[in-house]
């Protein structure tokens, strides 16, 4: 019963920081057909972002509770301005290539922003520990849990049912739907097919921004993080089924339980539990589990 009770808690924090940065990837491909690879830069900008606000906001003296507030400014601050200049300055420029050409384009945007962020923040490593530590443990029987980590599948929470309020309960959301399903016909029909594309990037970034500026706190920021990130979002939301917010959500739980559940009871296979796992759902559904049914136009 401790070793089920330690694999479902760890494995749901894991999926809901797994979620945060899903959602905004397979928002974007969703809505632009784009497999965003620089979303790994996104989350890498808003993780070395928050650090560096965090340190500079407790180093001058402020009161330690306003840091939470930093840390979200940064990732709204870093998302907005990097998925701005990557949509508006490479993607608009590239509209109505194929897939595949967009993925080689984001992936050379990936590269560049590594070397970005090097040229900013060099090398060294970087740690925002103070908001993890403010929160303190909870003690449940005979094990303990952050506080932060717990407040962390809250967030994961309030995104989701933020998204599927949005899409399905709103009037902005049901045109983003009708983007979704043929662009060509919401064009012919009036809608600004332009302007949905940059705020669901900006949203993606954001999103992006917020899962690296939520981790900051909980690891050494460091340079490759965005590398290591893009590749388990990218199992993630294969698992759901590309563009699907549903998706992104159950799969992240999968891979969340199943990566726990190595690590107490395997750990040896740990790395190669989540691909393994793609593996089979793949076998057996290859669009992915949520994968939505493609129209043919003849």
């Amino acid at each position: 019963m401790f070793t089920l009770t330690a694999i479902l808690v760890d494995g749901t924090i894991y999926a809901s920081w797994l979620f945060i940065v899903a959602a905004g990837l397979t928002l974007v491909y969703g809505v632009m057909r784009i497999l965003n690879l620089a979303h790994g830069s996104l989350y890498a900008v808003g993780a070395y972002t928050a650090a560096s606000a965090i340190t500079w906001y407790l180093s001058a003296g402020h009161a330690p509770a306003g840091s939470y507030l930093v840390l979200l400014a940064a990732a709204l601050a870093a998302g907005t301005v990097t998925g701005l200049l990557i949509e508006r300055g490479v993607l608009r420029l590239m509209y109505g290539r194929d897939e595949v050409v967009m993925i080689l384009v984001t992936y050379a945007v990936l590269l560049i922003l590594e070397d970005v962020i090097k040229l900013i923040w060099g090398v060294e490593s970087y740690s925002a520990y103070q908001p993890y530590q403010l929160l303190g443990r909870l003690q449940f029987g005979p094990m303990t849990f952050a506080n932060y980590d717990l407040a962390l599948i809250a967030v994961a929470a309030a995104v989701a049912i933020a998204m599927w309020w949005t899409l399905n309960r709103t009037r902005r959301g049901k045109l983003l739907l009708v983007v979704i399903h043929d662009r060509e016909m919401s064009a012919a029909l009036g809608i600004d097919v332009t302007r949905v594309f940059v705020v669901t990037f900006l949203i993606g970034g954001v999103l992006g921004a917020a899962a690296g500026a939520l981790t900051a706190p909980v690891v050494s920021v460091v340079p490759g993080i965005g590398v290591e990130v893009i590749v388990l979002a990218f199992a993630v939301v294969v698992i759901g089924g590309l563009g699907s917010v549903q998706g992104a959500l159950v799969g992240s739980l999968i891979v969340g339980i199943a990566r726990a559940a190595a690590v107490h009871l395997l750990p040896e296979v740990e790395l190669f539990v989540i691909y393994g796992v793609m593996c089979l759902v793949l076998a057996v559904r290859p669009a992915g589990l949520f994968a939505r049914p493609a129209a043919r136009k003849i």
